[in-house]
């Protein structure tokens, strides 16, 4: 039985390459001047919360956001929670892809099953890649942890555990999902913060 009870799930803020409208995966950007304005006011809405563990992706955007939310403690890096790659849609908007991958767009854009990234990550492996970060976290023994990451990540960590999708469009910049293991060993959404800002 593992030893995690609760875990909050969190999503950076925005970035220098405009992350809100970028395709970014595995490209390694920065947070912005709007992505640390963001984290910082979702940090206030965890206040007063601890945890045993604070993890993040070896992408700077993560862990420039969970050394925000740290406040001076120690992050651990966790590759295993790097967003999907993207192949060669990183880097563009929706618009750029529409233009160049129109049939392939249109399949992500449907959710049509079995859709893959064009040159990008398979996404069975990345979600087997995320699943066993999980649980290497479920196994190392804290109580509480924080995970910032992608959304790609928060979502598939957490339908891992709710057995369960999330609905389109969460978690947003900045947001978060907590989660929490009732006594029967089944995990449940709690409260999930978003980013006014």
């Amino acid at each position: 039985m593992s030893q995690l009870r609760r875990l909050v799930l969190m999503r950076h803020g925005e970035t220098t390459g405009e992350s809100s409208i970028r395709f970014h995966g595995s490209t390694d950007v920065s947070l912005s001047d709007e992505g640390r304005a963001q984290v910082r006011d979702a940090a206030r809405g965890l206040k007063g919360e601890f945890f045993d563990l604070v993890v993040a992706s070896a992408l700077r955007r993560s862990w420039q956001a969970a050394s925000i939310v740290a406040g001076g403690a120690p992050v651990r890096i966790e590759y295993r929670f790097n967003e999907i790659g993207f192949g060669r849609w990183e880097g563009l908007t929706r618009e750029e892809i529409e233009a160049s991958d129109p049939v392939l767009y249109a399949e992500w854009d449907g959710k049509v099953e079995g859709f893959e990234y064009p040159g990008g990550e398979a996404r069975a492996d990345f979600r087997a890649r995320v699943e066993q970060g999980l649980e290497g976290l479920q196994t190392g023994g804290a109580t509480s942890v924080l995970v910032v990451a992608h959304k790609g990540t928060v979502r598939t960590i957490a339908e891992s555990l709710l057995g369960a999708p999330l609905e389109d469009g969460e978690p947003p910049l900045a947001g978060s999902l907590g989660l929490f293991c009732a006594a029967d060993d089944d995990w449940r959404l709690g409260r999930r913060g978003s980013n006014p800002g």
